[in-house]
């Protein structure tokens, strides 16, 4: 079970947030985080964004996902409009940064990312979004809109107690070095991308 561990108000630059620590130990040095934006009423619904971690794209700007790019939309999105992030620890759709840096090795020999996961012996996306629901199920959230293009998001928030009043997109224009890690999003996974050209906004 899930806990708050920890929270503090904490000013960026997209605006002020509160930060909660969520985990089953008070120790645990990589908790999930629920960044909340000012004057959130949780009884209502609200605009909810689950994201995870991408250590190579948030910290150190890699070009080769979005990842980053979307937690900056959502954070400007949120901060304006009102709602939470869910900040999961799931490096890599869940494999780590050592195996995902195995799989950028492999990526860089002309396998794509599905392809370099499962030739490491690795799922082709391990993440688990039922922490997610954990923790607004804590905070008292009963019905979201749900910042994503992932329609395996949706389907965990359906299955739910949670009620998914409606889908707002997130999508981040390709560039060169994305282009290939975006068609695989979109052809394997399902993910409702349009192609950039049908694209009128692209970020929040």
């Amino acid at each position: 079970m899930l806990k708050i561990q920890a929270e503090a108000q904490v000013p960026t630059e997209y605006g002020n947030f509160r930060m909660i620590a969520f985990s089953e130990d008070e120790n645990d040095w990589m908790p999930h985080m629920a960044i909340i934006a000012e004057n959130t009423d949780l009884s209502k619904p609200i605009n909810v964004r689950f994201h995870s971690e991408c250590i190579t794209g948030e910290v150190f700007h890699s070009k080769k996902c979005e990842c980053g790019q979307q937690l900056d939309a959502a954070m400007k999105f949120i901060h304006e409009n009102g709602g939470i992030i869910i900040y999961l620890r799931q490096e890599g759709r869940n494999i780590g940064i050592i195996n995902k840096l195995k799989a950028y090795c492999l990526q860089e020999k002309g396998f794509d990312t599905v392809e370099a996961n499962l030739k490491l012996g690795l799922p082709a996306d391990d993440r688990d979004f039922g922490d997610a629901i954990e923790v607004l199920t804590i905070l008292g959230v009963k019905e979201i809109n749900l910042l994503t293009n992932n329609p395996a998001k949706m389907k965990i928030v359906e299955d739910s107690n949670i009620r998914l009043n409606k889908r707002i997109p997130l999508q981040i224009n390709s560039t060169s070095d994305s282009e290939s890690y975006l068609k695989v999003k979109k052809d394997y996974f399902g993910h409702l991308l349009e192609d950039d050209d049908d694209i009128i906004n692209r970020t929040l």
